[in-house]
């Protein structure tokens, strides 16, 4: 049975998914609905999504799942890289695109139906992989850490962020609705996030948190 829209998971384009969006486009109220909401500093995900502008040209660069295309904010009209938009949902890629046309991206931006689980790209295909709120989404986050790990090259980097288990009793309600709602898999603790990553051999691990959300970052090892 099909849930109204709005309490459906994110293959039904929640209206959750475009508060997000939106949130994030407008720094100002947004940033203050994100203090409010979950005690975060909304420009920790802007300055984590610069590490995309960062790269030279031919850098090749997958964001999963890449849901409305706010990470696309990283990346720069002219930078000549590959960037991969993976998304299990239609509607998230076609949201994607809709964004990468506005900023004058699609040129650089390709759009690709992919499970985080079991991802169709080949070893160390990326230079850069970027999650940006997502982990949390995944039926099997230990699972979409090996294989994010796998695509990537040795000395690239795996970025993102991620609303965490541990981040205090007081975030506990919205988990539980975001996972009654079918929006929130089962998570993890930033315990758990950092000894995934370790386990992949990964280097320069690091977890910043900010409120209900941590910030990750870490390099495969040569």
């Amino acid at each position: 049975m099909r849930r109204p829209r709005g309490l459906g998971g994110w293959d039904d384009d929640p209206l959750w998914g475009h508060f997000y969006d939106w949130s994030v486009e407008h720094r100002r109220v947004g940033g203050l609905l994100w203090r409010l909401g979950i005690q975060s500093d909304l420009q920790r995900l802007y300055d984590a999504a610069a590490e995309i502008g960062r790269q030279p040209a031919g850098a090749r660069v997958l964001d999963i799942p890449c849901g409305g295309g706010v990470a696309l904010r990283g990346l720069r009209p002219g930078q000549d890289v590959a960037y991969v938009a993976a998304d299990i949902a239609q509607t998230m890629l076609d949201r994607t695109m809709r964004a990468a046309e506005r900023r004058g991206l699609a040129d650089q931006v390709v759009p690709r139906i992919a499970d985080v689980g079991d991802l169709p790209f080949d070893d160390g295909s990326f230079d850069l992989v970027v999650s940006f709120t997502g982990l949390h989404c995944f039926p099997d986050p230990a699972r979409a850490v090996v294989e994010m790990v796998r695509v990537l090259r040795p000395g690239g980097v795996l970025t993102g962020s991620a609303l965490l288990n541990d981040s205090g009793l007081h975030h506990e309600p919205m988990r539980k609705a975001g996972r009654l709602a079918g929006l929130l898999g089962p998570g993890c603790t930033g315990t758990q996030l950092v000894s995934w990553l370790e386990a992949q051999r990964m280097a320069d691990v690091v977890l910043d948190r900010s409120g209900a959300i941590g910030y990750f970052r870490a390099t495969k090892r040569g």
